[in-house]
């Protein structure tokens, strides 16, 4: 199953076009380094929530939005030598020197994939979404998004992938733990929705929030601490 390394940055919205040429110098490093498929979202359609929300989750600023991403790789033991590899290769070193956004408030961390169902083409619109799991019920959630990724291709989406937490550390200013005010018991889970375009995806969520396939399945978390958002894709690599 797919590895995910993923990530909620607060990029100030001046800064677009800087984070986007920041991110392609650095997509062929990556690659060559392990990493098998990159992608970035620009925040689109993130709402504000009253418990937590993506914003909230890298205390971002007015003037800001924030960017849901992934690193995929085929496995953690490809991801952890990657990792290593990025610590001490002198082609990346300036570019940390030149990052377009606070990196003390990025969120990350590595996510096992538990469900994965279609095919990655170059998406052009991406629904993220990160919610707090019970430990003890990751294959409850595993069935839960298996049973629900037919409804979701049925209705134009490209690609579903579920991820629980295998990596997920306390940061000194944000993380994936208090982004979805996790409880004694409960880790974070990440995943995304891929779709062709924005207008795909509102015609494909009215259809799916009518699908009778789903009006009995009840979520095996706590969909009121959940995150999530619509993101245009910045790069796909």
């Amino acid at each position: 199953m797919t590895y995910v390394e993923g990530f909620l940055s607060p990029v100030p919205l001046a800064n677009k076009e800087a984070y986007i040429a920041h991110a392609r110098q650095a997509t062929p490093v990556l690659r060559d380094l392990g990493v098998v498929r990159i992608v970035e979202a620009w925040g689109d359609d993130v709402p504000r929530g009253k418990v937590n929300d993506m914003w909230m989750a890298v205390d971002a600023r007015e003037d800001e939005t924030v960017v849901f991403s992934w690193f995929e790789y085929p496995d953690r033991a490809t991801r952890d030598a990657t990792v290593g590899k990025l610590m001490n290769d002198p082609r990346l070193a300036g570019m940390m020197d030149a990052v377009p956004f606070d990196t003390q408030r990025m969120v990350w961390g590595g996510f096992e994939s538990v469900s994965e169902a279609g095919e990655a083409c170059a998406p052009g619109y991406v629904d993220g979404v990160v919610l707090p799991l019970k430990a003890d019920r990751c294959d409850e959630y595993a069935g839960f998004a298996a049973a629900t990724t037919a409804t979701f291709l049925d209705h134009g989406a490209l690609r579903i992938l579920d991820s629980v937490a295998d990596d997920v550390a306390a940061g000194e200013v944000t993380d994936f733990l208090r982004a979805v005010n996790v409880e004694d018991g409960e880790i974070p889970a990440f995943g995304w929705v891929e779709w062709p375009d924005k207008p795909t995806r509102d015609a494909g969520w009215g259809k799916i929030m009518d699908d009778p396939r789903l009006a009995d399945r009840v979520p095996p978390f706590d969909g009121e601490r959940m995150i999530f958002g619509g993101f245009s894709t910045i790069v796909d690599a």
